[in-house]
């Protein structure tokens, strides 16, 4: 397996284009099993997650190009064949649940493989069958695959999430697009991703109110059309890359960075001592003196700071002035990365869901290994202003989310380099 070797090289300098949201375009995908005309998605980001959602559908008997080097999606569900999504493909990504509500909304029949995906905690995907079930669906759990059927087609009907699932909410939004009536979806996610998915869909001809809030009211259409979409800004990239001038010195603009879109982590940078401000095009970022402060971060569902920035900022506190708790109450089993920081000198204590940074001078090189795809980039994000090198082992993590991630680096000033399995 690949690895990344980062070298500590001082201050950062210069702009980082920053890609389409990766949990935007995997939600955005299936949208097209849910029309026969086509659906063309822009500013799509280059991953190795983005080619396994082309894989599932095209198993389905969808048809999806590539255009523009990548950057552009055309797909077309005109001749679906098939409604099975195999273990083969799914278990290789969590986002391959979100076929099943478009495919049991167009033609009433659907199995679909349990998923896989990262190792956080349990992730039941418990609610995403409930708001099915919620819309008419009759499901049987049998041989680690989920038999959905809908005789003649979903319902409209209500909702009610006891917990708030990204996830679970894409999924009961889009299958409701084709119910017959009126859906009403209460304790919704609000992120960026479902505001950008709503919009998509209305541009296809759903009628859905409400995306953004906490309840969102879809009256069933009996069919949905063609649409061309660009997909959402990714906010956890932009997020990962305004650490890099934060943690390193220098000064750094994020190309197509919105403040919105990361509202809640630019106040935790702002308390810490970094300045966020808006340019033409984009974010600039730099810190105010040579050492940040410490704050306590508590994750949160959108808009508050999100659990995917958690490992980053750990990054960022290792080397702050005083002591840091990170409390996170999104995913359980969320701090794999705190060991390997360890090793690179940082002092961490971990109890249950919370996490005690005490900032030391500076952190120091070492070989580590990434857990998950979040945790990976953290390493490099430490790694980056550690005295002398790290090694990062065990990357295709952050193919899954990162689009060329040294190059990126690089062009700031960073010095890092891929090294390919020999």
């Amino acid at each position: 397996m690949d690895s990344i070797l980062v070298t500590g090289n001082g201050p950062l300098s210069g702009q980082i284009p920053i890609a389409g949201a990766k949990n935007a375009c995997l939600t955005l995908m299936p949208a097209t099993l849910l029309s026969d005309e086509p659906l063309t998605l822009t500013n799509a980001p280059r991953l190795s997650d983005i080619r396994t959602m082309t894989e599932l559908l095209a198993s389905l008997g969808a048809e999806v190009s590539q255009l523009q080097d990548g950057q552009v999606l055309a797909m077309s569900s005109h001749d679906l064949n098939n409604h099975t999504a195999d273990y083969d493909i799914v278990r290789k990504m969590r986002a391959s649940i979100l076929v099943l509500g478009p495919m049991l909304a167009r033609d009433g029949h659907a199995i679909v493989s349990l998923p896989g995906g990262c190792a956080i905690g349990a992730r039941p995907v418990d609610l995403h069958l409930k708001a099915l079930e919620a819309l008419g669906a009759e499901l049987e759990l049998k041989d680690g695959y989920v038999h959905a059927r809908a005789r003649g087609g979903l319902k409209g009907g209500k909702v009610d999430f006891p917990l708030v699932s990204v996830g679970a909410t894409e999924n009961a939004l889009m299958a409701a697009t084709l119910a017959k009536g009126t859906t009403v979806i209460t304790n919704a996610a609000r992120e960026p991703e479902i505001v950008d998915l709503a919009h998509c869909l209305q541009k296809m001809g759903a009628q859905i109110e409400g995306e953004g809030t906490s309840t969102i009211t879809i009256q069933g259409v009996d069919r949905l059309h063609g649409a061309t979409h660009p997909v959402v800004t990714d906010r956890i990239e932009l997020g990962t890359y305004m650490l890099a001038p934060a943690i390193c010195g220098g000064e750094v603009e994020l190309l197509g960075g919105r403040m919105n879109l990361v509202g809640a982590f630019c106040e935790k940078l702002d308390e810490a001592g970094i300045d966020v401000r808006e340019t033409e095009q984009g974010l600039s970022v730099k810190r105010r003196s040579d050492h940040v402060k410490a704050v306590d971060v508590t994750t949160e569902p959108f808009p508050g700071f999100p659990t995917d920035l958690q490992a980053q900022m750990m990054a960022l506190l290792c080397t702050a002035d005083g002591v840091s708790v990170l409390e996170e109450k999104i995913f359980e089993n969320r701090f794999m990365h705190a060991p390997e920081l360890l090793r690179m000198g940082a002092r961490i204590e971990v109890h249950g869901g919370t996490a005690t940074v005490t900032g030391v001078d500076r952190l120091k090189g070492a070989p580590v290994m990434a857990t998950d795809l979040r945790a990976s980039v953290s390493l490099i994000l430490a790694g980056l202003a550690a005295e002398g090198d790290t090694t990062v082992s065990r990357v295709y993590h952050l193919d899954r989310g990162y689009e060329h991630v040294v190059r990126k680096l690089e062009g700031v000033g960073a010095k890092i380099e891929r090294i390919k399995e020999q």
